[in-house]
């Protein structure tokens, strides 16, 4: 997530997403479609039928493609969330032009569902989810994070309350690498406890407000539809 509207973040988008969603959106049949039209099984009625005549000269009307309808702009959803002649919007263009089925507001739902998971995963040590999600140089770090946390007997108790906020901050193609940064507010419950079950980090009883910046990536040469967290950054 050619791919539907997923994701397909992970961003990263992975398995899941996003799984993708963190997949950007490949277009799907829904099944809703209308057939193309055909002159030749339009039924044929009598001479002698009362506004035949009429009936035929509209059957064998045929809308020729592209007459009467202007041509879909394909940078249109892009000009919704980035003004024109920013850097942002240069950006998701590039990226558009790269992945012709990426949608900035298909990617960011999937990296929301990616940056729950993520959060979650780390908190419960899946460290199997993660590992579909992060690149391997985040996922190293957060690996060596719960190393320790395991070694010194520590459990986290963590509660995803929601988003409040998510917006694309920066986006970029490098070589072929498509990337886009998104920042987020969020709210959750989170309490270190250490062996004997003591509180040492947080507070099991309250809400506290967190902001991240993160970025994820996917190869454009890649089939792999998903996309993966590749940077982090925490917000006072």
């Amino acid at each position: 997530m050619e791919g539907s509207n997923l994701v397909t973040l992970i961003f990263v988008v992975a398995a899941v997403f996003v799984f993708l969603q963190l997949r950007s959106v490949l277009g799907k049949r829904t099944g809703n479609e209308r057939r193309p039209s055909d002159p030749y099984s339009a039924k044929r009625e009598s001479p002698t039928d009362s506004g035949a005549d009429a009936s035929a000269e509209s059957d064998n009307v045929i809308t020729l493609p592209g007459r009467g309808e202007a041509k879909a702009d394909p940078y249109r959803e892009i000009d919704r969330v980035a003004k024109p002649g920013t850097d942002l919007n240069s950006g998701l263009r590039a990226i558009k032009d790269r992945m012709p089925d990426f949608d900035p507001a298909t990617f960011l739902s999937g990296a929301k569902m990616a940056y729950e998971m993520i959060v979650m995963s780390f908190a419960d040590a899946d460290r199997k989810t993660l590992k579909n999600l992060l690149s391997n140089e985040v996922y190293d770090g957060f690996a060596a994070a719960l190393d320790d946390r395991e070694a010194k007997g520590e459990t986290v108790q963590s509660s995803f309350i929601g988003i409040d906020k998510s917006d694309i901050i920066a986006a970029e193609m490098r070589d072929t690498d498509a990337l886009v940064t998104i920042r987020v507010v969020s709210q959750m419950i989170s309490a270190t406890r250490d062996k004997d079950g003591n509180v040492v980090d947080g507070d099991p009883d309250a809400v506290v407000e967190v902001k991240d910046v993160w970025t994820f990536s996917r190869d454009t040469r890649s089939r792999d539809p998903n996309w993966r967290l590749v940077a982090t950054e925490s917000e006072d």
